[in-house]
């Protein structure tokens, strides 16, 4: 028997799907075909192996492959029918009292190439349109019932930092230290998996580094990289030991019944240098000054650039968010049922800020063969500015 309770409530799809198609008809898109994972959870509360099509006007339909008694457990729409095979599309969305669609959304920016080749072949006549940026801007501003769920994530993400403290012992290598707290992280409920957008991006609940080793970059989209186990994961922690009188960083995920927390916070053993508290504490600073500046029409760009000038006036932009030619543009970024959704706070981006946007800030600084200081908190946009989430403590925690 599948537990009922886990599934998104009725009214928060209905909600969902009822934005997303005043956006189609605005883009003058028939329907949008969901394919993937994330998208598909969102939109019909289930992941399992479906093409969810939602025409512009109309009830969405589910067809599901694999598995079908699930996805009806786990879903609340209506419409769940058995696909056995993507050749049935049109002719279950004729049998379904909807008009085939002329021109058809489809997840352009994270569909792979072959398939949407397939699909091409297999819908001829079809105009098939990127619909990834209509479905994102939906997903970027949170309902009620989803910063219920991120509070909660939020509220898990300061518990698992109140333990690092208590785990810390110099000598113990990063990996060791990561795993015991991954245990205590799963004990609570972290879903395991953290879900990122951007084609190979990937991450394992988040980065735990210490000294020299957290300023090491890396490819990912991050102002931190970490020496990992290898260079097949190239990010996170290592074999490297803890010492004293170094940075530990702790920026990890945690991830609650799909929904989002991301925080950093700095720990030690002993007390690191006074070049790296000062910077620690500019920071700090920094993120407060941008909170107040974070008002709904506020463009994500001009918080970015915001940023730059501070950490200039502070005299510390040759290390803000990396050194050298690895420095990433932007201090912040959404976070949801993924990592890396709308907003971006980084250069150039123009997208306003909107009441119920959530927003991880993360002001660091990259100090090259020294370590990583700074914070990272998950936000909600509200009309006077960002309130804060995650509130374990702030200033470095010295053992």
């Amino acid at each position: 028997m599948i537990d009922q309770g886990f599934s998104t409530p009725k009214a928060e799809i209905d909600r969902r799907i009822a934005k997303l198609q005043r956006r189609l008809l605005h883009e003058g898109i028939d329907g949008a075909l969901i394919l993937q994972n994330t998208d598909l959870f969102y939109f019909s509360g289930t992941i399992q192996q479906s093409h969810l099509y939602i025409p512009a006007q109309g009830p969405p339909l589910l067809m599901v492959r694999k598995s079908l008694q699930r996805a009806k457990a786990e879903s609340p729409l209506p419409a769940i029918l058995a696909l056995n095979s993507p050749k049935q599309l049109m002719a279950l969305i004729r049998e379904n009292g909807l008009e085939p669609p002329a021109i058809m959304g489809m997840e352009l920016d994270v569909l792979p190439t072959n398939i949407y080749f397939s699909y091409k072949r297999l819908l001829p006549g079809v105009d098939i349109r990127d619909v990834s940026i209509p479905i994102r801007m939906v997903r970027a501003v949170k309902s009620a019932y989803e910063l219920d769920l991120i509070r909660q994530a939020a509220a898990f993400s300061d518990q698992v930092a109140e333990t690092v403290p208590r785990l810390l012992r110099e000598g113990l290598t990063e990996i060791e230290l990561a795993g015991m707290v991954e245990a205590q992280a799963r004990r609570l409920g972290h879903q395991g998996i953290v879900r990122m957008r951007l084609w190979g991006a990937e991450m394992f609940y988040g980065h735990l580094m210490s000294g020299p080793a957290a300023a090491v970059p890396s490819f990912l989209a991050s102002p931190t990289g970490g020496a990992s186990v290898s260079a097949a994961v190239a990010q996170g922690p290592s074999f490297r030991r803890l010492k004293r009188q170094e940075p530990i960083l702790f920026d990890y995920v945690f991830a609650w019944k799909g929904y989002i927390s991301d925080h950093t916070r700095i720990y030690a053993i002993g007390r690191p240098s006074q070049q790296l508290v000062d910077a620690h504490a500019h920071m700090l600073d920094l993120q407060e000054q941008i909170k107040a500046l974070a008002t709904p029409g506020t463009s994500a760009g001009d918080l970015y650039a915001a940023a730059i000038e501070i950490a200039a006036r502070k005299g510390v932009d040759a290390h803000f968010m990396g050194a050298g030619a690895d420095r990433i543009r932007f201090i912040g970024h959404g976070v949801g049922l993924e990592l890396d959704e709308f907003p971006f706070l980084a250069h150039g981006q123009t997208t306003p800020l909107e009441e119920g946007m959530v927003i991880a800030l993360e002001p660091k600084l990259v100090f090259p063969g020294k370590g990583v200081v700074g914070i990272e908190n998950t936000h909600v946009v509200t009309r006077s500015g960002l309130e804060q989430l995650t509130h374990a403590e702030q200033q470095i925690v010295s053992v």
